[in-house]
């Protein structure tokens, strides 16, 4: 699956994982450090990951402030990362279902994967649908791990600090692959 509308799913296959049988979601739980970690990937349609996502952190009786979401995002260029405490859908409906379940609750941390943009006139959904080719698909790859070190450093400093030192990082990143082609 490298479809560029399954970023966060594909996060979350790079852990070790459980699946349940007509589970709503497949999880693996572990340690970074001594801070206890439990991955959840929605078995939902992408767009209905919400219909997953709140009875998980309902029935784990999740703080919200305490559940991070990793989505993809076209409005960043092609494997740039963002970390942020909060926020709206930004029209991406998966994220909107999430929302939705968390019962319209938008104070939940979310660590957003740059998939770039379309191009030309070219229809959202037509591109969500495309494949990587070789060099966006190395981006991609190269963020995947960015997150991971996104995770232990949010885990080991706190969302605040983790934020406003990943975001530097990936700022300058941005810098350097927005004018580079993935094509």
């Amino acid at each position: 699956m490298h479809l560029r509308s399954h970023r966060g799913f594909l996060w979350t296959l790079s852990t070790p994982k459980l699946f349940l049988e007509k589970a709503l979601w497949s999880f693996v739980t572990g340690f970074v450090g001594e801070v206890p970690v439990f991955l959840a990937k929605p078995q939902t349609y992408m767009n209905l990951s919400g219909e997953s996502t709140g009875p998980l952190a309902a029935y784990y009786k999740l703080p919200l402030n305490q559940v991070l979401v990793f989505h993809d995002d076209m409005n960043l260029p092609c494997g740039v990362l963002r970390l942020h405490d909060k926020g709206g859908h930004g029209s991406h409906k998966g994220l909107k279902s999430v929302i939705y379940n968390f019962r319209g609750n938008r104070e939940f941390p979310r660590l957003r994967i740059g998939i770039g943009s379309p191009p030309g006139q070219m229809d959202p959904k037509a591109f969500l649908l495309q494949k990587f080719n070789v060099t966006a698909r190395q981006r991609i790859d190269e963020a995947l791990q960015e997150g991971i070190d996104a995770l232990k450093l949010l885990l080991s400093k706190g969302l605040t600090e983790s934020a406003k030192r990943f975001n530097k990082e990936q700022k300058y990143k941005h810098l350097r692959v927005q004018n580079l082609p993935v094509s």
